[in-house]
């Protein structure tokens, strides 16, 4: 599954918002849906498998985005983890006394049929070193201007603005404003980033505009998953 899907975002969204009384199970489920196809965790319809989750004590959703070398969300085991940074997404569903992690993969059936199908691991406690949303949107703006500063002081044709940049990022209801702010515009920047060009550049400009790239992309990642844990963000503080 690419990481620029959006399946596990919106399972996270979307569930979260069901957990907490905010979207019926239909809608949740629709939504995730939407993203990606028809949705099955083993060999269980998505709606089904919630529900089956719920009574089993599910408390939240958490997202992950990892990238090779850091692993955004992730707590082991290491069959979870590798997975999870080979889809660049996973979902981990915390219950009352274990946690289990979701991961992507296309569902391919006969000729016609594309879904997903979510790959259901172990997962390990969850990560308290993430950023809040407040943290997370503060690194955000950190990033976008050392990156500007950057890019711009290598010579050298510079990539193209696109026409467009897609629209996303989008939480479900009862996500606060602010994360619905962050949320979308790290969706359009994860989108910038991906037209970035290296072509006609010198060695020592490519690793300049690699290295702020890197940097903004992991700042994208962390203001992503910060969003879609804010619904519960008042909650843990208090």
């Amino acid at each position: 599954m690419r990481p620029e899907s959006t399946v596990c975002s919106s399972l996270v969204a979307w569930g979260n918002a069901w957990l907490a009384g905010h979207a019926s199970l239909d809608e949740a489920a629709d939504h995730v849906e939407a993203a990606g196809g028809p949705v099955v965790a083993g060999d269980v319809p998505l709606r089904q498998y919630l529900a089956n989750l719920r009574v089993g004590g599910l408390r939240e959703l958490r997202l992950a985005l990892p990238a090779p070398g850091d692993p955004l969300g992730l707590s082991g085991p290491a069959p979870f983890n590798a997975a999870a940074v080979d889809a660049g997404q996973a979902a981990i569903a915390v219950l009352d006394d274990r946690n289990l992690g979701l991961v992507p993969t296309l569902d391919r059936r006969g000729s016609s049929y594309v879904g997903v199908r979510l790959e259901v691991h172990d997962s390990g406690p969850v990560r308290h070193d993430l950023p809040s949303l407040a943290e997370a949107e503060r690194e955000l703006s950190d990033a976008m201007r050392s990156a500007t500063e950057a890019l711009t002081s290598v010579d050298g044709p510079m990539p193209g603005r696109p026409d467009r940049l897609d629209r996303g990022g989008e939480l479900a209801p009862g996500y606060p404003a602010r994360a619905h702010r962050v949320s979308t515009l790290a969706t359009r920047l994860a989108s910038a980033l991906s037209l970035a060009d290296e072509r006609g550049l010198t060695s020592g400009q490519t690793a300049v505009r690699g290295a702020a790239l890197r940097e903004l992309d992991r700042a994208v990642r962390r203001a992503l998953v910060a969003a879609h844990h804010a619904i519960f963000e008042p909650v843990r503080n208090m």
